[in-house]
């Protein structure tokens, strides 16, 4: 992805320079394309757009760092580019502003538009194949090790350990899915099994989503180059799958419920699911087959004894 960064870090350049410019010397620019300098609140708009512009050189910086960590920049940027050259040629139809001023699209926005789609379609692809390395389940588990170092095979062998996979912290159904774990927790634990998380953060933003869920003591097992999940035989899903009707019914639900959304901490494509392991083997699973699909925890726990011929998941 160098191509990716240069072009970020070009546009970061540009958008300060464009930016500093409008606020600074806000004729100049204007003069350029032979328009008339503006005065009183038209002025201030003016600067105020330089402003954002400026903003948005910072963002494509920090993005440049990472272009495909940091695609949520790039998407917004690209949006603001499409969508800008819109609403200029529905104001300027109309006679709300001179179309002198498009003179500024193709520089400002028609030039990126390719290069931050490619970044975009980079990034979708990274993220639906990742690296491609697919982990035996055994080894999985005993990679995986929690905020304590121990390992999931090895809580599996003191008892059965139900683990929920987080697509990421910032996710509303996510959220709605630790509540209730949080509320089941006392009755799960009853039934024979330890309750614990795998997620995508890191184990520090772990602690601090799972303690505003009241978790903070619960196991939670960091994933961060997802070959855990791809082991257990979580997949990213489909545009329907993660964006289709059945999402945004239950993601109405949630919020309505008051949980609300964040930053996507975490592995957004991905879908859900929850496992029972015990004795280091997976002897029970849910996948989902949307992202918003809540997973039957009760029917996992249902008997956390378990018969010892009980077939793993995913091999």
């Amino acid at each position: 992805m160098r191509w990716a960064r240069r072009w970020l870090l070009a546009a970061g350049l540009y958008n300060l320079a464009w930016g500093a410019a409008v606020v600074i010397l806000p004729d100049l620019p204007l003069s350029l394309f032979g328009v008339e300098p503006l005065a009183g609140t038209g002025r201030a708009i003016w600067q105020c757009l330089g402003m954002v512009i400026g903003v948005y050189g910072i963002g494509y910086l920090c993005a440049s760092l990472d272009p495909v960590r940091h695609w949520p920049i790039v998407l917004v940027g690209f949006l603001g580019k499409v969508f800008g050259p819109i609403g200029f040629m529905w104001c300027a139809a109309r006679g709300e502003i001179d179309w002198r001023f498009g003179l500024t699209i193709p520089t400002n926005d028609l030039l990126w538009w390719i290069p931050f789609f490619l970044m975009l379609r980079a990034s979708w692809l990274h993220a639906v194949h990742g690296d491609g390395e697919v982990r035996s389940v055994g080894s999985a588990l005993c990679i995986a090790r929690d905020q304590a170092g121990r390992t999931l095979s090895h809580l599996s062998q003191e008892r059965p350990v139900l683990l929920l996979a987080v697509r990421h912290f910032g996710c509303t159904f996510c959220r709605e899915d630790l509540a209730e774990l949080a509320g089941r927790r006392a009755t799960l634990e009853r039934d024979g099994a330890r309750v614990a998380v795998l997620h995508r953060g890191t184990h520090a933003e772990a602690t601090r989503f799972l303690a505003a869920a009241g978790l903070a003591d619960m196991p939670a097992f960091a994933d961060p180059d997802g070959s855990i999940a791809r082991a257990l035989g979580l997949r990213h899903g489909t545009f329907l799958e993660l964006l289709g009707p059945r999402n945004w019914f239950r993601a109405t639900r949630s919020l309505l419920r008051g949980h609300g959304v964040g930053f996507p901490v975490g592995d957004p494509f991905l879908l859900p699911g929850a496992f029972l392991i015990a004795d280091g083997r997976v002897r029970k699973h849910i996948l989902g087959d949307f992202a918003g699909a809540r997973p039957d925890l009760g029917a996992l726990t249902c008997d956390a004894r378990l018969a010892p011929d009980a077939q793993p998941a995913h091999t």
